[in-house]
């Protein structure tokens, strides 16, 4: 998703593919901190491997299974993060006291309104489809759809307006952050566009969000798929089938990566949360504004699983008309 900021339209890019069918098919910039030197903590058998270089200008990689930083580069900067914010939306939804996600949300033309004024990122939802709220993170986690995640907002939100539930929707945000203990997050926005440019986090706190919310086996399904087909009721009644190819090149491409989710926007640049298992460890890391971010996150994995792919790696390429981000 390319975010909108003060001055700045968005190019819209409209490729999600959709189907109308009479069967139904099953498928399931605000800178606080000053730049630090990177840093890296390798374990001994590592120490003769030069630390890579990336072109991340801020970084961190976490060790999973023990929760100690890898490595950190301006670890604890505020960036703007574009569509990585998706990751909180998800965490938030999935964590609501009683989601049910089979719950049908009806698609609003407001939400359609949305992705044509910003210029947004869409998982082209139709107008009077019934979608589950499983679909809508689906929506917004492979195509990152502005569309799902304004759905998810004003179903999980609050009030009795629109506007009311997408604020309570991002209060929800924010509290997890501070419940988190994260004091460098800010959320301004469901979905990384941010009229103010008050979104924004750290590579850090970026992590332990990741970290968090990779804890629901429903979103680790979701960020670890690549192509979905999926069927929603049409408001007519008809099945409409919705094909979402994943923005994240580095699935498929880098043996073990299982997420988790891309973002690009004019201030935050190139970003990226990844996760993957190699050689035995599990890393989750993030690439804020790296013009290379797959190649910045592979050479990390690299090196701290003591692998050797980046080099070689080829990645995946999406279908013509499919979105990026």
């Amino acid at each position: 998703m390319i975010s909108s900021f003060p001055g700045v339209r968005r190019n819209a890019r409209r490729s999600t593919v959709v189907a109308l069918t009479a069967g139904a098919l099953l498928t399931g910039t605000a800178l606080a901190a000053p730049a630090a030197l990177a840093t890296e903590t390798a374990p001994a058998a590592q120490a003769a491997a030069a630390v890579p270089t990336i072109s991340a200008k801020g970084a961190f990689l976490l060790d999973s299974d023990t929760g100690k930083a890898r490595y950190t580069k301006t670890g604890d900067t505020r960036r703007q993060m574009a569509s990585t914010t998706k990751i909180m939306t998800a965490a938030v939804v999935l964590n609501t006291k009683g989601i049910d996600l089979n719950r049908k949300v009806t698609i609003k033309q407001s939400y359609r309104d949305y992705v044509t004024r910003e210029g947004a990122s869409t998982a082209d939802l139709r107008t009077g489809d019934k979608v589950t709220i499983r679909q809508l993170l689906y929506g917004l986690m492979l195509p990152s759809g502005c569309d799902a995640a304004y759905a998810l907002a004003d179903a999980i939100g609050t009030g009795s307006t629109e506007a009311a539930r997408k604020k309570s929707f991002i209060s929800k945000m924010n509290a997890k952050a501070t419940e988190l203990g994260l004091k460098n997050t800010k959320f301004d926005s469901f979905d990384g566009i941010s009229q103010a440019g008050d979104n924004y986090t750290t590579p850090r706190d970026l992590a332990t969000i990741a970290q968090y919310a990779l804890k629901n086996s429903a979103l680790r399904t979701v960020v670890k798929t690549t192509t979905i087909k999926t069927a929603a009721t049409s408001s007519t009644g008809a099945t409409r089938t919705y094909t979402w190819h994943n923005t994240n090149q580095l699935l498929g491409s880098y043996s073990g990566a299982f997420g988790v989710k891309t973002g690009t926007g004019t201030a935050a640049g190139p970003c990226l949360i990844f996760a993957a298992t190699r050689n035995g460890k599990t890393h989750i890391g993030v690439i804020l504004n790296g013009s290379a971010r797959y190649t910045d996150a592979a050479k990390l994995l690299d090196h701290y699983s003591g692998v050797s792919t980046a080099n070689t790696m080829k990645l995946r390429q999406l279908p013509a008309g499919a979105q990026r981000d």
